[in-house]
């Protein structure tokens, strides 16, 4: 197998901005507005260190026989994946089906039952499936030798890894719901305006780190990771998708905010003195949730609810 942008088992590509993006060896560009050109056309070559030279052969080929050719092409370079202890034949669906069969036993496990038969459960298994995967495979550079160890167990208390942060985005998710059902039970008040928030309040270093580490600076994680928006673009042929930069600051937000979570409780007793700083908490863990949506979605998955 080798690496692609989506995980998958890749042969040397050249395509169009109206590829599907689940196609191996491709990674797609948002089509341009209706009317637009080939010069807003970005496509994309995806190949391993071994057929660089000659995709780049191809691209100048097509530039100099299409006039319809894309003024914009990039070379993605993707370092192989091997598998310890698999055959060499293993392919990227055997790989996923692997993957979920280990999410199905930890999931059996922590539940006490087998939730494979639950179709309430079906779909957040295969995006624990797919967190799993895309963290693994997309948490070292694109163009880095990747070794899967098959035998790692899955579990949510591990700190590496997909499982984890989608189990702290569903944490998130049980304490707003848990906020809600505090106001209609007529326990807290209604969410004040954000403007006539005390965010003096906020004295945990916990909830400095999560402001400054995570939420303030996460813009500027995305401006470095959208290499193929035309304001983004480095000059040059090749381009890089950075993505364990998006892996490695969702895992520590997520490391942070379990750390937080675990020492901290966000929702007190319903007492009209304790709800200023609890507000002021929720606005932060809003902002904090956001954050993690935002970034999973540049990966590609949903949030979870619930695990």
């Amino acid at each position: 197998m080798r690496k692609t942008t989506a995980g998958a088992e890749a042969p040397a590509t050249a395509t169009g901005f109206k590829e599907n993006a689940s196609r191996p060896g491709t990674h797609a560009v948002p089509a341009p507005a209706p009317g637009a050109g080939a010069d807003s056309c970005v496509v994309v070559h995806v190949v391993s260190p071994e057929e660089e030279s000659q995709q780049q052969k191809l691209d100048l080929l097509w530039w100099k026989l299409d006039e319809q050719a894309p003024l914009t092409q990039k070379h993605l370079v993707c370092g192989p994946v091997r598998a310890a202890g698999a055959p060499s034949t293993l392919t990227a669906p055997e790989y996923y089906e692997l993957r979920l069969a280990q999410v199905r036993s930890a999931s059996a496990l922590k539940h006490s039952r087998d939730l494979a038969q639950d179709p309430a459960w079906t779909e957040t298994l295969r995006v624990l499936s797919a967190a799993t995967v895309k963290f693994e495979m997309l948490s070292k550079a694109p163009q880095s030798q990747l070794l899967l160890d098959l035998a790692d167990s899955i579990s949510t208390k591990g700190t590496k890894s997909g499982t984890f942060v989608m189990y702290n985005c569903a944490r998130l998710a049980t304490l707003f719901e848990g906020y809600q059902r505090g106001v209609q039970q007529g326990l807290y008040p209604t969410f004040p305006p954000v403007s006539s928030l005390d965010f003096s309040l906020l004295r945990e270093e916990g909830e400095w780190l999560l402001l400054f580490n995570s939420v303030l600076p996460f813009p500027d994680l995305l401006s470095q990771t959208t290499a193929l928006d035309g304001a983004h673009q480095a000059p040059g042929l090749h381009v890089s998708a950075r993505t364990e930069m998006v892996c490695k600051f969702l895992v520590q937000l997520s490391m942070d905010f379990s750390s937080y979570y675990n020492r901290v409780h966000i929702l007190g007793e319903p007492r009209p003195h304790l709800f200023a700083q609890m507000f002021a908490r929720l606005q932060l863990l809003r902002a904090v949730q956001e954050v993690l949506h935002m970034g999973l979605a540049t990966l590609g998955l949903p949030p979870l609810s619930y695990i």
